[in-house]
């Protein structure tokens, strides 16, 4: 029997805060009331905040990130038109399968996995399309499979500089309201993201930012799309309501976990997941392990993919966290799979929560053969956050 608390370090879904769990748990409502916009109005507004957009256009979809990939996609491009995407891990791999899927020419820059988007690559692309046959590209901000976050400014950059119109896609899942994201002075047409991550509330709902561009291309794109339509959203959405049943419960949730964020303050959130983040990978470093991450420019303040040694099995690392030591680490994908664990360090997360994630997983990379010193990982976090500390901590959790 397990006792004491099972301790969750996948990069998604994170944990949720009990204040938010709590604002979850309410009597089932009616969604044509006319005070329903009293809620859902302000989760527009405040969303606009977090993506950091004053003219963009937020969406809310029951369902996913996938599902807001669909949306995104399906609302601004027509069958056969081409796009630039890069792919370096499974997510950036998944989102490319579904743009082929829905009848896309997809123009494919393949990248080692552990390196993020090509900018250099993508630049020169772009530049030789002369007449304009690139419709979109797309970037995943922060790749969760390999724990990369790559530039998405330097490809606005390389936009402008070709002076080429086609929209910029990003899929900011695992980084938006957790790492650094700026839709309106990046020049970003349509930002994905989901419920699960750093908004900290349950999976259910995908999260689509789209900008005045954008929402002009939708006007006339001829794509098939019936559930995901953007027009019916906007006319009903202007006065708080949705053409379907939409998830209340999680709009309560998502109310009470913006309030955190606003309250810590979400400069600070992201500075918040930068410093444990480095504690996190100074105590890889210390067990004398490597991060998939090529190089400190690709690191992700939300997830650390871990190489464990050739000789262990990274899915045993897992296990045995898991059966002895209550803990849930997340796993290599695809071709990591084996050679990888993963930790999450993201949403409603603090110093100790990050060298709990660190003590057992030395616990867990000894019993599966790794040759750990005991404590080498967790002092050396220690260290790091006792030389970083932040000067005050506002107390959110007693809400």
């Amino acid at each position: 029997m397990k006792t004491g608390q099972t301790h969750l370090f996948i990069p998604g879904p994170t944990n949720i805060p009990e204040p938010v769990r709590q604002a979850m748990n309410v009597p089932m409502q009616d969604m044509r009331a006319p005070d329903f916009g009293d809620l859902t109005l302000g989760l527009f507004a405040d969303l606009k905040r977090v993506f950091r957009t004053e003219t963009g256009q937020v969406f809310l979809f029951p369902g996913s990130g996938t599902g807001a990939w669909e949306a995104a996609i399906t609302n601004t491009l027509n069958p056969g038109d081409k796009v630039l995407m890069a792919r370096f891990g499974q997510f950036s791999h998944l989102w490319v399968e579904m743009a082929q899927r829905l009848g896309l020419d997809v123009e494919v820059v393949d990248v080692p996995w552990g390196a993020g988007c090509p900018v250099k690559e993508f630049s020169r692309r772009l530049g030789a399309d002369k007449h304009g046959q690139i419709k979109a590209v797309f970037v995943t901000h922060n790749e969760t499979a390999t724990g990369v976050t790559s530039d998405v400014a330097g490809v606005r950059r390389a936009l402008d500089e070709c002076m080429h119109d086609a929209l910029l896609f990003v899929d900011g899942v695992s980084s938006i309201a957790s790492i650094d994201f700026r839709m309106d002075d990046w020049g970003v047409d349509l930002a994905v993201t989901g419920s699960q991550k750093g908004l900290m509330l349950p999976a259910g709902l995908g999260i689509l930012a789209v900008s005045e561009k954008a929402m002009e291309a939708s006007k006339a794109a001829t794509m098939r799309r019936a559930y995901f339509e953007f027009s019916d959203m906007v006319n009903l959405n202007a006065t708080g309501y949705f053409p379907y049943t939409p998830p209340t419960q999680l709009f309560h949730g998502l109310r009470r976990s913006l309030d955190r964020i606003f309250a810590e303050g979400l400069d600070n959130v992201i500075a918040r997941h930068h410093r444990l983040a480095e504690g996190v990978r100074r105590g890889v470093q210390a067990w004398g392990l490597h991060l998939v991450a090529e190089s400190p420019a690709f690191y992700s303040d939300t997830v650390s993919a871990i190489r464990v040694p050739r000789d262990v099995d990274a899915r045993e690392v897992i296990r045995i966290g898991y059966e002895r030591y209550n803990i849930s680490f997340g796993t290599g994908l695809a071709q990591l799979a084996g050679k990888v664990f993963r930790i999450g360090h993201l949403g409603d997360l603090n110093e100790g929560m990050c060298l709990t994630a660190l003590s057992l997983a030395e616990l867990s990379l000894a019993a599966a053969g790794a040759k750990v010193e005991f404590g080498a990982g967790v002092a050396a976090a220690q260290d790091w956050y006792a030389e970083n500390a932040p000067a005050a901590r506002m107390n959110i959790a007693a809400e």
